[in-house]
This record gives C-alpha cells, structure tokens and sequence, in this order.
C-alpha cells in the first residue's frame, strides 16, 4: 500500500504502521499537478498496479466568507478538490486499460449541508460529490467504481483539541448524540473497496451520526 502526504516523513511512518509488508510512505503535494502525476508513476513502478485510490487529502482554512483571504479559498480548493482530480486523472487511465478498479472520495457532510465558516472547505467537498458522480458515469462502462464517503464530526487529534464547551455543543447538532471513530469511517472503506460492494457506484455515503439527516 502507498500513503501519499505532503508530509514525506509523516507518511513514511504511517505506512511502518500498517499491518503487513511492502508498504511505502511518499510526499507529494497533491495540488500540484506534476507532483501528483510524478508520484502515481513512482507508486505504479515501485508497487505495482493501483486498483484502489482513496482520495483523502484534505486541509481547512476557516474564515467567515466576508474575511476570507483569496489565498485560504485557492489553497483549499487545490488540495481537496483539484487533489482529487490530479490523483484520479493520474492512475484512472491504467484502471481503464485493466477493466477494473476503485475509486473513492472522502469528503464531508459540510458539503452536503454546508457550514459558517467554511465556505471554501463546504464548496470543496460539495465539489467534491458532484466529481464522484460524473466520473462513476464515466468510468462504469470500463468496470470502475467510483463513491464518496462523507464523515461528519470524527474523534481525532484536532477534534481532541476542541474545548469542551464547544464539543459539547457540536454533538447537540448529531442525532446520535457523539461523535464518530475512526474505524467507523475505515469500515466503510473497506466495505465500498471490496466486492461486497461490487454493484455500488455513483453514491454519497454519509457517517455522521445522522448531521445529515
């Protein structure tokens, strides 16, 4: 498995983590169109062919509307949603010639209801949605899937640093009352990539305790 990260040192230990063998960390900034096409080739050579492609690269850059810098919309705008099209254009055409593969975008459920303050990150993974559905149209006649998965508010390191009073009050807006694991969001992962899931394609899949709703 490859971790790809603007982080080539966060990456590499990442990919130490992962069960298994044969697993490397690469940096990249997946904006940047060369870089991402330079390291899906880098990925193809050293590992072998990508049939799987998580599209997970995300930043914020939080700011009301009236305030936000030109620069907090482009910087978002390029890795979350341009990322995702530099890494899918990249490695799609090898999926196309085998007749298989699977692609699947992690983006939120502020693109789905929006959120104050995130104008460009809602608009990213809004973005985000309608790319997922217009390339499941495009590449299902070459036997390659394509969904979205839409987290709502899940328990990590930068939600950990939240006040409480205003974790409190995030999980007032979630029916089920808490915010999601990690494992929660992977098993859906897995699930969509698998051939459980072979007959699944175009969809948003929310987990988010409901948000959504």
């Amino acid at each position: 498995m490859a971790v790809v990260s603007r982080n080539a040192d966060g990456a590499s230990v990442a990919a130490r983590d992962l069960a298994g063998e044969g697993h490397r960390g690469y940096g990249c900034d997946v904006g940047v169109t060369e870089m991402a096409s330079a390291t899906a080739s880098q990925v193809v050579d050293e590992l072998g062919p990508v049939d799987i492609l998580v599209n997970n690269a995300g930043i914020t850059r939080d700011n009301i509307f009236i305030r936000m810098k030109e620069e907090e919309w482009d910087e978002v705008l390029a890795i979350n949603l341009k990322g995702a099209f530099n890494m899918t254009r990249a490695l799609a055409r090898g999926m196309m010639k085998r007749r298989s593969g699977v692609i699947l975008n992690i983006t939120s459920v502020v693109g789905i209801v929006g959120n104050a303050g995130q104008a460009n990150y809602s608009a990213s993974k809004a973005g985000l949605i309608g790319f997922t559905k217009s390339i499941a149209k495009e590449l299902a006649p070459r036997g390659i899937r394509c969904n979205a998965i839409a987290p709502g508010f899940i328990t990590t390191d930068m939600t950990a640093e939240l006040p409480e009073a205003a974790l409190e009050e995030l999980q007032t807006r979630i029916p089920l009352g808490r915010f999601g694991d990690p494992e929660e969001v992977g098993s859906l992962v897995r699930f969509l990539a698998g051939p459980a899931a072979r007959y699944i394609t175009g969809q948003v899949v929310a987990v988010d305790g409901g948000m959504a709703i």
